[in-house]
């Protein structure tokens, strides 16, 4: 009982990190995302599931305004990352994706060297004031994505021609290297052979150290191994949110029970 208490106390005084109120989405006259309530803390990975179109991707999106770029998507409610709205129109949307950092389904390297991909963040938000301190942000962002030790002697080589696992990593050593805060991550796993997938996943695991990680998903076995908390998303609705072990032991709406069954999805 004692320790049941102490692990409550600390989910309690975890920090929440982004803070999501009302939130809705609109394609044109589509509504995507409906009233959404979410508090998402800080070192913790947090994983979104649910059935294709069911918003979770979208509303990654609305935390660090990717939607910007979608001419017909409206943004209503609030987001606060360290109680600032980002959608305040004072909030820099570049500076914004500094401090929160993304990484795609599909890895997506610049056309660049290995060095380079990862120095273009650093560089363009100017992070090193001369090489030696460019050179050290590098090799920390390579080695946190555990990749250092295969490219180590060959930065200067195009990070396209890197294997599908280490292009995704050399894409999470890119985000990683603004110094982000959050972390979101959409289907990182999703192009990958299970190798590829498993060195992902043990990095996910090592991130949260440093970072509030936020992952999409479609794997639900992933979602069990890499995450904390856990959302449930249908037809655009959160249906459930709440300590990953509980979302799936003991859910609490019959319609996130019957997704982690098989029944809709």
């Amino acid at each position: 009982m004692n320790d049941m208490t102490l692990l409550e106390r600390s989910v309690e005084q975890t920090e929440i990190k982004i803070s999501a109120q009302d939130v809705q989405v609109w394609y044109g006259e589509k509504h995507a995302i409906k009233d959404v309530n979410v508090d998402l803390l800080d070192k913790t990975v947090t994983a979104f599931i649910g059935p294709s179109g069911c918003g979770k991707s979208t509303f990654l999106r609305c935390l660090n305004r990717m939607n910007d770029t979608i001419e017909s998507c409206r943004v209503g409610g609030r987001i606060a990352l360290d109680g600032e709205d980002i959608y305040d129109r004072r909030v820099d949307p570049v500076q914004l994706r500094a401090r929160v950092g993304m990484v795609f389904q599909k890895p997506n390297p610049f056309p660049k060297s290995i060095y380079d991909n990862v120095a273009y963040g650093p560089r363009i938000h100017g992070l090193a004031r001369n090489r030696a301190e460019l050179d050290e942000i590098v090799e920390k962002s390579l080695r946190g994505a555990a990749l250092w030790n295969e490219v180590k002697d060959r930065l200067g080589e195009p990070g396209t021609g890197l294997s599908g696992g280490q292009q995704q990593r050399l894409c999470i050593a890119r985000a990683v290297a603004t110094q982000p805060e959050v972390l979101l991550m959409d289907e990182p796993c999703s192009a990958l052979d299970p190798i590829a997938t498993s060195q992902v996943e043990e990095l996910i695991d090592q991130l949260r150290a440093e970072f509030s990680v936020v992952i999409v998903t479609h794997s639900m076995q992933q979602a069990a191994r890499v995450s904390q908390k856990t959302a449930f998303f249908h037809l655009g609705n959160l249906v459930e949110y709440g300590n990953t072990d509980d979302i799936f032991t003991n859910p609490r709406d019959p319609r996130t029970e019957s997704y982690i069954s098989g029944r809709i999805g």
